[in-house]
């Protein structure tokens, strides 16, 4: 089997994954093209995509037709059937922590949050056309909308799952100064999902701060580095999807 990960340019989702024997990939506009192999045989591909409407429908035919084979996307990866896409739809013009700019969007272009919620319904189709499970992820937004997606499948906090994360995996790999231990923080995520998705039950940790954790606090303002480290999905909750759903 394999996952596919949209919008996704940390790897952090799929590596549970690979670690277990499924192949991967995680495509970004901000990739680069790597291709990470295991000793299990599996891989983990990075991917540079301009994802939209047209290339995932070309991504979609590609996978169907030629199944188990070279698939030019635009690196070689040997694709399996898809179980499971995952979508970490740009959230910055859907959270509602956003909406007092919401206003100035809307007169620079009165769709541009029907075009930010197009991405999430073409993720949903691309998993159709694969016949995958799919989950869209989003922090608390207007996807929840009647007219959008309506109210989220599942709702969650990092440090609720961080009981997945054991003590050699406590610290953060990547930024430690800014990410607690063993994800102990709050940060409220909204998951809308297929009906085969299955979601792990919760193992919680103390959490280090409700509504003023490090991120909230030291991650302000429109640098790359604090939007990447603000998106980072949490390892804990990943693990526990991989647990849940492999």
């Amino acid at each position: 089997m394999s996952i596919i990960c949209l919008y996704d340019n940390s790897g952090i989702m799929a590596k549970p994954w690979v670690k277990g024997g499924v192949n991967a990939s995680c495509y970004d506009i901000k990739n680069a093209y790597s291709q990470e192999r295991y000793a299990n045989g599996s891989h983990l591909n990075m991917v540079n995509f301009d994802i939209n409407s047209e290339t995932l429908t070309r991504c979609a035919r590609a996978i169907n037709r030629l199944g188990g084979g070279e698939v030019h996307l635009p690196i070689d990866t040997k694709l399996t059937p898809v179980q499971l896409v995952f979508a970490f739809v740009p959230c910055t013009d859907l959270a509602v922590s956003g909406a007092a700019h919401f206003k100035a969007k809307r007169e620079r272009d009165p769709d541009f949050q029907q075009k930010a919620v197009q991405r999430a319904l073409d993720a949903i189709q691309f998993a159709k056309d694969l016949g995958a499970e799919w989950v869209i992820e989003n922090p608390v937004s207007v996807l929840a909308n009647k007219k959008f997606l309506g109210k989220s499948s599942y709702t969650f906090h990092p440090y609720e799952f961080g009981g997945y994360l054991n003590a050699d995996e406590a610290e953060h790999p990547l930024y430690p100064d800014y990410i607690a231990p063993r994800d102990a923080y709050s940060k409220k995520t909204c998951l809308w999902t297929s009906e085969g998705f299955r979601m792990p039950e919760k193992k919680p940790v103390a959490c280090e701060s409700f509504g003023n954790s490090r991120q909230h606090s030291r991650l302000g303002g429109k640098s790359e580095k604090t939007k990447t480290i603000r998106s980072l999905t949490p390892r804990g909750f990943a693990k526990a999807v991989y647990e849940a759903n492999k």
